[in-house]
């Protein structure tokens, strides 16, 4: 796992970010938003579908995690957060890159130790992890948030990887 893309899907605002994985250790590349606030849903979703695209040419990301669907008050709201995030998912499959999923709640926790964390603690402790100079806007973080959670997943499973076979070596023995 070289890059990771982290993508915090919207209706209207998409954010992303990109980190590099060196010495196992994370390394801030770009992030930013795909705003598309003032078009039909059809040409939002297009535009998402474009953008993700573009991203993915230009950085050649090798693993793509995105944030999964909550179910939100407004019923409309949530689907349209569905589709946003379909248009972005099917992006990445176009360039046959894994797709992983992860909660509100995994990400708060992997990222700040809570996983009732607010958006101001994510913002804080993405811009502490990557040593950025300064706070990213919110959906940048978050996007941010998810690409740092699923790099500590993956580090959390071979660790686990590890310690298993271990113990497998010592009961053969």
């Amino acid at each position: 796992m070289n890059i990771i893309l982290g993508i915090d899907p919207g209706s209207r605002i998409t954010g992303y970010g990109l980190i590099k994985v060196e010495r196992n250790k994370a390394v801030y590349l770009g992030s930013g938003c795909i705003k598309v606030a003032h078009d039909e849903l059809s040409i939002r979703l297009k535009r998402i579908f474009e953008s993700v695209t573009e991203i993915i040419t230009q950085f050649s990301p090798t693993a793509f995690a995105i944030e999964q669907v909550f179910m939100a008050k407004n019923p409309d709201s949530a689907l349209k957060l569905g589709q946003a995030r379909g248009a972005a998912i099917v992006a990445a499959t176009q360039f046959d890159l894994p797709v992983d999923e992860y909660s509100a709640r995994q990400i708060k926790q992997s990222v700040v130790g809570s996983g009732s964390a607010d958006k101001t603690q994510v913002q804080h402790m993405v811009k502490h992890i990557l040593k950025l100079p300064s706070t990213p806007q919110a959906d940048a973080a978050d996007a941010l948030a998810v690409a740092l959670c699923h790099l500590h997943t993956q580090q959390s499973l071979i660790q686990m990887s590890g310690r298993a076979s271990k113990t497998v070596r010592r009961r053969l023995q």
